[in-house]
């Protein structure tokens, strides 16, 4: 639904009042409960949604982030030969000016896998592998992949024991969840088109999709980035810089960059409150082995801007 931004300020005001009372009685309950033990894995530098989302990790009461890996983006036109470094670099300056020091900060590889057996040894899939092996048997570590499969789909090569410890979230594919359709030729999956297989085909892996189909409502206007961010603090500076100076390559509309899809957001925040978002069970491509696997039909924007403005409020 699209909002004048006059109504879209007043809603939003609204909706955050009433995320500071859900998320008083939730940090209420939440001592109680036990929070998500989360990877992010994210192609940082590849745009700017990355960004929004792991500082939406990192302030969220919910998850034990337990690391953030880098990923690499080669297929993008304005990629280096060391996208990954970019990341890493990114990673690094987020966390530095958000004062966290003790988040772990592993290297990803910065090639995508060359066959489905043969895994890109990294720093990254190591750190995987030593987080799931040190979990307690009845522990889940929750894996979620903003950007190429690489890192995860090795750590599942390296060591295949881990599989029943992990729960993948990935933001990829197209889908159309009326007739199960895939469309892979999607910039995620198209960085590592082979590490998608592995995923796949793994019947015994949990596998969770947030299709780019449905997270594309996610979006944020530059008015409402403005007033929550601009001028209140050096990261919240460093995010605003982050979407006036990138350069979208792969459109031409919204010039003056006034609206941004915030994709990775959107699986964060599906994440942390199920409510927001519905999934559904659905068949694997008919290429890939035969199982079922949950794919994300619907998301409350609404209600995820005001979940995601909400656990920011005096914390940058």
């Amino acid at each position: 639904m699209t909002f004048l931004p006059i109504k879209h300020s007043l809603f939003l005001l609204l909706s955050l009042t009433l995320v500071a009372c859900v998320n008083q009685q939730e940090q209420e309950t939440a001592k109680e409960d036990p929070k998500i033990k989360l990877i992010v894995d994210a192609d940082t530098a590849n745009e700017i949604d990355d960004l929004y989302a792991i500082v939406s990790a990192i302030r969220e009461p919910k998850f034990d982030l337990l690391g953030i890996t880098s990923a690499q983006f080669h297929t993008s036109p304005l990629a280096s030969d060391t996208t990954v470094l970019e990341s890493q670099y990114l990673n690094e300056q987020l966390l530095h000016l958000l004062g966290e020091k003790e988040i772990p900060l592993p290297l990803g590889s910065n090639q995508p896998i060359t066959s489905m057996t043969q895994p890109a040894i990294s720093e990254a899939s190591s750190f995987i592998i030593e987080q799931a092996q040190q979990l307690d048997a009845q522990d889940t570590l929750h894996l979620v992949i903003l950007g190429s499969c690489t890192n995860v789909a090795s750590a599942i090569l390296q060591e295949p024991s881990i599989i029943p410890k992990l729960s993948v979230h990935y933001i990829g594919f197209w889908h159309d969840p009326k007739v199960n359709s895939y469309d892979k030729k999607e910039f995620n999956s198209g960085n590592d088109t082979l590490a998608v297989e592995v995923l796949l085909n793994n019947p015994a892996l949990d596998f969770n999709v947030m299709s780019a189909t449905t997270c594309q409502h996610l979006v944020f206007e530059k008015t409402t980035v403005d007033e929550q961010l601009k001028g209140k603090s050096a990261v919240g500076d460093y995010l605003v810089n982050r979407w006036e100076t990138y350069e979208r390559w792969w459109t031409k509309e919204d010039p003056e960059k006034k609206r941004w899809i915030m994709w990775d957001v959107a699986i964060i925040e599906a994440l942390a409150n199920p409510s927001l978002a519905k999934k559904t069970y659905f068949k694997t491509p008919p290429e890939n082995t035969a199982r079922e696997i949950e794919i994300y039909t619907t998301i409350d924007v609404p209600a995820m801007e005001a979940q995601f403005w909400g656990k920011l409020m005096g914390e940058l």
